[in-house]
């Protein structure tokens, strides 16, 4: 694909040149018409061809982050998933006889 891509922006650049060095012609015309007839379409065209590829990295993304939701609510069902018991934090107090 970047081969065409060259091969139009060559082509494109090579009307431009033409264009400004005809006896007609201006650079101004020139900068133009590699704008309008080169750069602009090229990148609308490009930009909808990697459409697929864009969309398929989304879909990756979300997957990625609905797995990672996953593993953290799986995480968070066992509040002890050490498998050490529980200590109390406060030691109990007893009482004198």
């Amino acid at each position: 694909m970047y081969i065409v891509i060259i091969a139009w922006l060559y082509v494109t650049l090579m009307m431009a040149v033409a264009e400004a060095t005809n006896t007609n012609g201006t650079v101004l015309g020139a900068i133009f018409t590699f704008l309008l007839y080169g750069v602009l379409p090229l990148a609308l065209v490009v930009y909808l061809l990697n459409t697929p590829a864009r969309r398929r990295v989304l879909k990756e993304r979300e997957a990625a982050a609905q797995e990672e939701a996953r593993r953290a609510s799986a995480a968070s069902v066992a509040p002890d998933g050490s498998g050490e018991t529980a200590a109390d934090a406060v030691a109990p107090v007893r009482e004198k006889a």
